[in-house]
């Protein structure tokens, strides 16, 4: 893991996060910091909600008010170098509209959004209007968007895609709405390889790795899209930062497979040590330190 505590280590880039707090701590706020941190990235935050959550689920949800959100934001963009942005869960349209806001005068800083809007039960996390606003303002200004399956399907309102071609068509779809490139995430799908599509105006990537029948991946999506912001802060380009968030979240997989903490949906190992040249990330499907009865099913792409 990196040293913070070393006397000679420069000092480290700053990424920030604006997103919701998991009391259970594989989630939001919490999985962001821990990612940075283990990627030797500094991390600042801006709490949009609090939650009262543990591996069973989520028992409760306060928002915090816009005009607080603001004042973090403020605070933190005034005071530090920010290198990347990423945005979770935003709680509503008063709170897009805010964060939106605020991120205008700093258009120049890498913008990732995972666009926390649908929970893996089906249940839609935004009402109808604050997806419009996160369509019609957030992605326009967005340079990396990562959906899962589900939330793309509710970004685009149509049913989830089902095969390659539908994939594409929604990724392309997407890439329409604004932001300057899609990743879409094909852990929620089936077969031996976890896939997922970058789609830019003039380029695609399609990243691979051996899908892991665990319990343990509540925050996966929430880790990935942090470590990517991490690599971008470090000065990685997307397709670098891509692979390199993708193997991190994979170990972080393989490393808790066997974890037990709580009663349902536990977390990643998010201490997993990092490449130490994230630059030299495996490009394919790479060996597993865990049974080969994890994987299952057809591929995805």
């Amino acid at each position: 893991m990196n040293d913070f505590l070393n006397p000679s280590r420069p000092a480290p880039a700053v990424a920030l996060t604006i997103a919701g707090s998991d009391s259970g701590g594989g989630a939001g706020i919490q999985a962001d910091l821990k990612t940075f941190a283990a990627l030797g990235v500094y991390g600042c935050s801006a709490l949009t909600a609090l939650t009262a959550q543990n591996t069973l689920g989520v028992q409760s949800v306060h928002s915090v008010p816009s005009t607080f959100v603001t004042a973090q934001l403020d605070s933190v963009l005034s005071d530090f170098s920010v290198r990347a942005i990423k945005t979770g869960m935003l709680a509503d349209s008063a709170t897009l509209r805010a964060v939106v806001k605020t991120l205008a005068h700093c258009a120049d800083t890498p913008l990732v959004v995972d666009p926390v809007m649908v929970a893996t039960s089906g249940d839609r996390l935004l009402d109808r209007d604050a997806e419009t606003t996160l369509r019609e303002q957030l992605l326009p200004r967005t340079d990396l968007l990562t959906p899962n399956l589900m939330e793309a399907a509710a970004l685009l309102d149509e049913p989830l895609a089902s095969d390659p071609a539908g994939l594409w068509r929604q990724a392309e779809r997407l890439l329409a709405l604004g932001p300057k490139a899609v990743l879409l995430k094909g852990g929620h799908g089936s077969g031996p390889l976890a896939q997922d599509l970058l789609l830019g105006p003039d380029f695609s990537e399609v990243f691979s790795r051996p899908r892991i029948d665990t319990r343990n991946s509540h925050g996966s999506g929430c880790t990935l899209s942090a470590a990517i912001t991490a690599y971008l802060a470090s000065g990685l380009n997307l397709s670098d930062a891509v692979r390199a968030a993708k193997d991190y979240v994979h170990r972080a997989l393989v490393s808790a497979a066997d974890w037990r903490l709580g009663r349902g949906s536990g977390p990643l190992n998010h201490g997993v040590a990092p490449l130490a040249d994230p630059r030299r990330a495996p490009s394919g499907p790479v060996p597993r330190s865990v049974s080969s009865s994890h994987l299952h099913g057809e591929p995805l792409l």
